[in-house]
């Protein structure tokens, strides 16, 4: 066995009993759930008992996770940098376990369109929170006033468009895979 591995080894180990502790469970419950003994689970947990592909499959299911968030190393730099767009006052920040996802912070200083017309509408969802100012957010018919520290979460299906009210605000967005297509930066003016 590698040293990598065995580190990797270790780690799995470790992770498999903080999760069962942050759960709250004994080694009976996550056996249990885990269709395993009792005695088995422990000694995978120690070192004792060798890693098995099907036991950590079921472990990871035991323990609400997945077999690669189970397995990750932390190997890669933590640190994301984020990519400036000056055209549209906007900072991207790839969202690394989930490379569809990106976080976007972004300074407005327009109102949202009154026209609707000119609003958007694309598959996905999209999560914002007003990091400063006050935000209105359009969301279809309705018109939505959001202060600093208030967040909305919704469907982009539905015609939306943000904008300032009263002077510039911050606004800090999540947008899944769908919505960040939605949401590239296009030659003409941005409404969302």
């Amino acid at each position: 066995m590698t040293e990598d591995t065995g580190d990797l080894d270790g780690l799995v180990r470790k992770r498999i009993r903080a999760l069962r502790l942050a759960q709250g469970w004994s080694l009976e419950e996550l056996a249990a759930r885990a269709n395993l003994s009792q005695s088995s689970l422990s000694r995978i947990e120690n070192g004792q008992r060798r890693l098995a592909l099907d036991q950590l499959v079921t472990l990871a299911k035991a323990l609400d996770t997945t077999l690669d968030q189970l397995v990750e190393t932390a190997a890669e730099d933590v640190v994301i940098s984020p990519t400036v767009d000056a055209r549209h006052g906007t900072m991207r920040w790839p969202v690394k376990g989930d490379p569809g996802i990106s976080v976007v912070r972004q300074r407005m200083t327009e109102p949202p369109p009154d026209n609707p017309a000119r609003m958007r509408a694309h598959p996905g969802r999209e999560w914002l929170v007003v990091l400063s100012g006050t935000a209105v957010l359009m969301l279809g018919h309705r018109r939505i006033r959001l202060a600093t520290h208030q967040a909305a979460e919704f469907p982009t299906m539905m015609p939306h468009a943000i904008g300032a009210e009263g002077g510039p605000c911050e606004v800090l967005g999540i947008f899944d895979r769908d919505a960040r297509r939605g949401h590239q930066p296009d030659p003409g003016p941005r409404d969302c």
